[in-house]
């Protein structure tokens, strides 16, 4: 970082003490300001509402909460950190569920302190940033997730049934009546409808309709 450049806010979140220290070391050796350093996830969301980080740097194995779990907590708190996973995981369901999860970057806990700080450096940037073998596989999951809400195309994968479902939710029917018209129980519809909210991560009726309008469902069919 240049003098002139205003401290970055970071906080660390790893419960291996001398791992914690010696990352919040680089960072303050590096210029930026180090705001918190905890090992337990929801004392870091308590004390990220105070703090407000720009970045946290996050272990996704932490003793009371997965670090998924924090970033969830984080977004709940509206704490708008860019969140930086620094895991001895590579694992690709850990990283994929990072990402998910809403983590900018992902990098393994074998980089070096110069690859770490870069990485910092392009988190607080906007990049999103992964260990090289990984980036593959992450970034192509990351554009899709980015996308995904732009067009029918790269909307979640509906079943045709489900599909078929929710385009008579955007038409107006009530459950009863697409079950009349579909042949099938009240309590198939009401299941269908779960899923599709679920896979839309939508929370209710009205969302869901709005989805489907806003995709021209509604005069489909």
């Amino acid at each position: 970082m240049t003098d002139a450049a205003p401290a970055i806010r970071v906080m660390v979140v790893d419960d291996h003490p001398m791992w914690r220290e010696g990352v919040s070391r680089d960072l303050a050796e590096a210029g930026y300001d180090v705001v918190a350093a905890t090992g337990e996830g929801a004392q870091a969301v308590r004390i990220a509402q105070a703090v407000r980080p720009q970045v946290v740097v996050l272990d996704l194995q932490l003793p009371d909460l997965s670090g998924v779990a924090v970033m969830q907590g984080l977004a709940a708190a509206g704490v708008q950190a860019r969140v930086l996973v620094l895991s001895a995981s590579g694992e690709h369901q850990d990283v994929l569920d990072a990402v998910k999860a809403g983590a900018a970057g992902y990098l393994v806990k074998s980089a070096g302190r110069d690859e770490f700080l870069d990485a910092v450096r392009r988190t607080v940037d906007g990049d999103a940033v992964f260990t090289p073998g990984l980036a593959g596989l992450v970034l192509g999951e990351y554009r899709r997730l980015a996308t995904a809400p732009a067009t029918d195309g790269d909307a979640p994968r509906l079943t045709e049934r489900e599909t078929e479902i929710l385009r008579l939710v955007a038409k107006g029917l009530s459950y009863r009546q697409i079950a009349e018209r579909l042949v099938v129980s009240h309590r198939t519809v009401q299941n269908h409808v779960q899923n599709t909210l679920n896979k839309l991560q939508l929370h209710n009726r009205v969302e869901l309709v709005r989805y489907a309008i806003e995709r021209g469902l509604d005069d489909e069919g």
